[in-house]
């Protein structure tokens, strides 16, 4: 499969991956034939892109890091965490399940120690809080599981970032969704929910103080710059310093009311442009080996005016995939792979291109 940009999108093209909608439910299951209305649809819940099958990419997999199933339900538990005037024993159970997701999640993470996060999330922008909780939750659990963190360890790194922005329950939706930019005093307002989120989880949450320390210091910054307690260095917690760098990321890739999301390989940039000041340099390292600058099913151009499609990513060569050559310029060519991380190929990728020749 391949991703494509929605306003690429034409009839009759053949859906990759299953979507779904603004409550979790099932909206197009992948082997869907695309038409007009559809496409509506999916413009209206905010979809940037989706990934399609055919000829040219039939032979690219795209690797899943946590199940559809439990991403999606882990998702619904936060949505439901969330919700307006939720009671303390609701509050109480809903917690108890989403400590047995995360539980699942770190299952599936360590079944794979090699993990490369290698795909564009499709989100459906309404519900960017609870589908950017798992997203930050998944990434720092992949940069965990990559620093070689006991399981107990990664369990609480997974609850911590699941709940990273639990505070923002105290935030005034006008400030959450503001399509514009805020002012001082509502930048000040959204600051709060570092706290609040502490507040919250030492309330209700019998657990240990990684967890809470990690959803007060998640927006700390490495030299010192950072909310609430504007620490540095080692002062912030190991679990702090892995959930920022998640949380900007994909906040980065992100639409947001305010702005379109930028490509992963313009945050991953950011991110290492960021290493030994806003972020610890040694996690930034350990990042860059695991976030795909160009996930599998992309298009990308070479620098000798090459276009293809990003077939496979290897850890610690986040800038050399495999690639799978089918056009040059505006001709389609035989397709064949190149293996950029091998040395004899004395080509980079320029950019990702938003569309291929349709033929």
């Amino acid at each position: 499969m391949r991703y494509v940009l929605i306003k690429y999108i034409r009839e009759g093209m053949i859906l990759g991956k299953t979507l779904y909608g603004d409550n979790g439910e099932i909206l197009l299951t992948k082997g869907t034939s695309i038409n007009l209305l559809y496409v509506k649809i999916l413009i209206r819940l905010g979809y940037s892109g989706i990934y399609i099958r055919d000829e040219l990419s039939e032979d690219i997999t795209v690797t899943e890091i946590i199940s559809d199933a439990l991403r999606m339900r882990t998702m619904k538990s936060i949505k439901n965490l969330m919700r307006p005037n939720i009671k303390e024993d609701e509050i109480k159970s809903s917690l108890k399940v989403i400590e047995v997701l995360t539980k699942n999640i770190v299952d599936e993470i360590s079944c794979n120690k090699d993990i490369i996060v290698n795909m564009i999330d499709l989100k459906v922008a309404s519900e960017y809080t609870f589908y950017h909780s798992v997203n930050v939750c998944v990434i720092s659990m992949v940069l965990g599981s990559a620093l070689k963190l006991r399981k107990k360890d990664l369990y609480l790194l997974g609850i911590a970032s699941l709940l990273h922005d639990i505070g923002k329950i105290y935030t005034p939706n006008e400030i959450l969704d503001k399509p514009s930019k805020l002012t001082y005093e509502e930048f000040e307002t959204i600051k709060l929910h570092s706290e609040n989120g502490y507040r919250y989880v030492k309330k209700y949450l019998n657990i240990h103080t990684k967890v809470s320390m990690g959803i007060y210091e998640h927006h700390e910054r490495y030299d010192g710059t950072g909310y609430p307690l504007n620490i540095k260095w080692e002062k912030i917690s190991l679990f702090g310093r892995i959930i920022s760098i998640a949380d900007v990321y994909d906040a980065l890739v992100s639409d947001r009311p305010y702005r379109k999301g930028i490509l992963p390989s313009e945050a991953v940039e950011y991110i290492m442009g960021g290493g030994g000041t806003m972020f610890d340099q040694h996690l930034v390292r350990t990042f860059s080996d695991r976030i795909s600058c160009y996930p599998i099913g992309t298009c990308v151009i070479l620098s000798n005016s090459l276009i293809g499609i990003v077939v496979e990513n290897y850890s610690g060569y986040s800038l050399r995939p495999l690639v799978k050559i089918i056009q040059y310029e505006d001709k389609l060519v035989t397709p064949y792979l190149i293996n950029l991380k091998e040395s004899n190929y004395n080509v980079t990728i320029v950019g990702m291109t938003d569309a291929l020749l349709f033929r």
